[in-house]
């Protein structure tokens, strides 16, 4: 997993300046128009922004979805042509950046970072919006694009979204980026209930390992999903004058939604502190298991190497009466054995009772 994510340019670079990022630049994109009001919808995919200028001057609401790595000269016609400002077209091509809402002159600069789960392992994508009296320009350079189910309601009049304002289709985005959360935390609570099974039966390293991939994925998550929360706050409680009373019941629920998603966070991020010291428990008890059994087996031998030890001395009796008559016996070594049997029975019986294996 990469920590860093965040594209910058080298410091002492003048601020709003636009330069291309040779690690994205052969990455495809894809420009949208959709040109709407309450009785007519326009679609236009795959064409050139100059094609989009022509819609600019209708009254109608124009939303410019732009998939994929935006060019600075892309970036600097859009920017002219809506009167975007030089530092939020900055942000919008080093992308990393933290989820924020700024306002700059009647329009209104919204970050936020998209959750996916693609080959197992979760990365976050920065959808970059901004909103205006009456226009829409989202950027996104992610591998897929989340917006389909929208294009589809607006195609279909479904809702409000054809007749409410900028804002609506600011809150309809919003939610969708907000709600692809969801899945991603339903997947990963899949692979902790996975975990969790074979944590209980036969941990191992692996385990080990995994327990530790799900712990950063989670902290990655709630670094970039937590200011979530503040931009929703401050769209709700902000003076914006294009966020209107009716839509901000629509970003209320929204807001739900992240508190909900934290929750989930921090009840996840509990669970696999809880597996780790499970985990932890699980060697030490298996370690105390395997030294036990040793403690025992050597127990067991030292009374029986005692006793050989002794016999094995074997000082002859014929230089004095005091040395080892037993040395003489006929049934000398079975009763050595016996002995030895024995004192190892009586043994394995006291550490039964005592319940020390």
């Amino acid at each position: 997993m990469t920590y860093f994510t965040k594209r910058y340019h080298p410091p002492g670079t003048a601020p709003g300046e636009l330069t291309v990022d040779a690690a994205t630049a052969d990455q495809p994109l894809t420009l949208r128009l959709i040109d709407y009001d309450a009785t007519e919808y326009t679609e236009k995919e795959n064409i050139s922004f100059e094609e989009c200028l022509p819609h600019l001057e209708h009254p109608a609401m124009t939303w410019i979805h732009v998939h994929g790595h935006a060019a600075p000269d892309l970036l600097r016609n859009i920017g002219k042509a809506f009167g975007l400002h030089p530092l939020a077209l900055e942000d919008v091509l080093n992308s990393g950046q933290r989820p924020k809402v700024e306002s700059y002159d009647g329009q209104l600069f919204v970050v936020m970072s998209l959750p996916v789960h693609p080959n197992g392992s979760i990365i976050t994508e920065q959808v970059s919006l901004f909103v205006g009296k009456d226009f829409l320009v989202s950027f996104h350079n992610g591998l897929t694009d989340p917006f389909d189910l929208v294009r589809k309601r607006l195609r279909n009049h479904s809702g409000h979204i054809r007749s409410g304002g900028p804002d609506h289709l600011l809150y309809a985005l919003l939610d969708v980026i907000i709600d692809e959360g969801f899945p991603v935390l339903e997947d990963l609570g899949e692979e902790i209930e996975d975990i969790e099974e074979v944590l209980l039966a036969s941990p191992d390293k692996t385990t080990l390992h995994n327990i530790h991939h799900i712990k950063r994925e989670l902290l990655l998550l709630r670094r970039m999903l937590w200011p979530h929360r503040e931009v929703l706050n401050s769209l709700l409680r902000g003076d914006h004058a294009l966020i209107r009373d009716d839509t901000k019941t629509y970003l209320r629920d929204c807001y739900d939604h992240t508190i909900q998603i934290m929750d989930l966070l921090e009840t996840y991020r509990d669970i696999m502190t809880g597996m780790l010291d499970i985990y932890l428990s699980s060697v030490s008890m298996r370690l105390n298991d395997v030294m036990r059994v040793l403690t025992v087996i050597a127990t067991l031998f030292i009374p029986p190497t005692f006793v050989v030890g002794v016999y094995g001395m074997n000082f002859d009796r014929a230089v004095s009466p005091w040395n080892m008559p037993e040395l003489e016996w006929k049934y000398g070594y079975v009763f050595a054995w016996l002995i030895i049997v024995a004192m190892m029975g009586g043994m394995l019986v006291y550490f039964k009772r005592k319940k020390w294996f």
